[in-house]
């Protein structure tokens, strides 16, 4: 069961893809992943499609500052899974996210969150320590988050269910080294919350693509603040 539910970022890319590059003749478009509803309008005219976004969220960063959707509104984020002390996985995840953090380190519009498995072991000075060995000392491009700081009971339960919300995996495991079982898949959302790629961080192809993608991405965002783009809500 786990080996199956750990395939759900590819079939997600492949099962729940929206091709929304014929919807605008100016601007190339990424797909839209994740489920979509067709609404009729009542004026009769063209149907108005709404796609799934990311759920709301109330997590808190190495820097003990809270952080919501509305904190990403507006840019593009790379998120993914992990846990301070995976031996396992996460050192490849974050040495690969490092490589596109370099790049856009000194550019606004793409914020980068990594989300912990293991908040009980995971306290704001343990993600504090973590980020700075990884040399990530500004919190506000890169946020180390939790969803325990303030002591939820379902803390652990909820980034899980968060975790399959970005088309990724993540359960407790003590099979698994460290005690947990999670994939290394980075999702790039976009400044509305839609989920716009999924890619593997573990085959450096995987990450190249991130990095050819993610400028597409950026010009839609940049065209869609000068003039709205049709067929995205």
């Amino acid at each position: 069961m786990l080996k199956r539910f750990f395939l759900l970022p590819a079939l997600a890319a492949s099962l729940f893809t929206a091709c929304t590059g014929a919807e605008t003749n100016t601007v190339a478009q990424l797909p839209i992943l994740g489920e979509r509803e067709v609404k009729p309008r009542a004026d009769g005219g063209p149907a108005d499609t709404i796609f799934a976004t990311v759920p709301a969220f109330r997590l808190t960063d190495q820097a003990g500052q809270v952080i919501t959707n509305q904190t990403f509104a507006g840019r593009a984020y790379i998120a993914d899974f992990f846990f301070a002390t995976c031996p396992g996985i996460c050192p490849k995840m974050q040495s690969e996210l490092l490589k596109v953090y370099s790049k856009y380190a000194k550019d606004p519009r793409v914020v980068f969150l990594s989300h912990t498995i293991d908040p009980a072991h995971d306290t704001l000075p343990a993600l504090r320590d973590y980020a700075q060995r990884l040399g990530i000392t500004d919190a506000s491009r890169w946020h180390f988050a939790t969803t325990g700081a303030h002591g939820e009971p379902t803390a652990k339960d909820t980034v899980f269910q968060l975790a399959r919300a970005y088309f990724t995996a993540a359960q407790p495991d003590k099979e698994a080294p460290g005690g947990f079982a999670h994939n290394g898949t980075f999702a790039l959302v976009d400044d509305q919350g839609h989920i716009r790629g999924l890619y593997d961080s573990l085959n450096p192809k995987e990450v190249d693509r991130l990095l050819a993608e993610l400028p597409t991405l950026l010009a839609e965002i940049d065209a869609r603040k000068a003039k709205p783009v049709a067929g995205i809500q």
